[in-house]
């Protein structure tokens, strides 16, 4: 399986989304990025297609939007 890239912003939905997607595909299969955290990713998130957190990269360049907990234009502030 290809590492697969989650984005969050760190809300208490993209909290518990990070935990079952740990869960289900494996924390050695998933790199988590916390936008919050790490606004140096945030270019880079927008140009996978990420629209909103949080979301799963996945190896093959599909954005799986999950749950929505913030717009990505809310992330950037």
């Amino acid at each position: 399986m290809n590492k697969v890239i989650f984005y969050h912003a760190g809300c208490p939905v993209c909290v518990s989304a990070e935990q079952e997607i740990l869960d289900l595909i494996g924390a050695a299969n998933v790199e988590v990025v916390h936008l919050g955290e790490d606004r140096s990713r945030i270019a880079e998130a927008e140009k996978a297609g990420v629209k909103s957190v949080p979301a799963l990269l996945t190896g093959s360049g599909n954005v799986l939007h999950i749950n929505f907990g913030a717009s990505l234009a809310d992330v950037k502030g």
